[in-house]
């Protein structure tokens, strides 16, 4: 009796220009996990623009299993004035509901720390929404805390807009 032993290889690499269909599904697939495939608005030729034009807004890593992309995060640059350093914001972090439970999402997160590291940032940071308890287990597991005092505010559309105008 022979036993076959499975195993896989993960790897992540940076995104380029010609990953952009595949980001812009998995945004579209990460919108549709958090129910919000209703807030979504990208034009796929602006996003590529802000991915990969002359001045990048954000950097995104693609999570590959046995070379097959299985899941992403693009993340940005923010800055601690506390600090007096810079860190790194992950706007989003996807892995197929296929793929989960592989090891990629903490390779993923595990890449973004040594990015950190390696660029002398502070910290690392995230949001997760409040009913997505396996995220939030599973992040806890890795170490991190919760910013429960903090209440995160927004201005986007016409109150954006408006406040703009009001501008000096």
């Amino acid at each position: 009796m022979s036993t076959e032993t499975l195993s896989m290889t993960l790897s992540i690499r940076p995104a380029t220009r010609a990953d952009l269909p595949l980001i812009a599904q998995f945004i579209r697939d990460l919108a549709e996990y958090e129910k919000l495939s209703h807030e979504v608005r990208f034009d796929e030729a602006v996003l590529g623009e802000r991915l990969f034009g002359a001045r990048p807004y954000a950097e995104v890593l693609i999570g590959e299993i046995d070379g097959q992309a299985q899941g992403f995060a693009l993340f940005f640059h923010n800055f601690s004035t506390f600090e007096g350093k810079p860190g790194i914001y992950l706007e989003d972090l996807f892995v197929r509901p296929e793929a989960r439970g592989s090891g990629l999402g903490k390779a993923l997160l595990q890449r973004l720390a040594a990015l950190a590291v390696e660029r002398d940032c502070a910290r690392l940071e995230w949001w997760v929404l409040d009913w997505n308890a396996p995220a939030i287990g599973f992040y806890k597991s890795l170490g991190a805390n919760p910013m429960d005092e903090w209440t995160t505010f927004r201005v986007e559309g016409d109150a954006l807009a408006k406040l703009a105008g009001s501008a000096a």
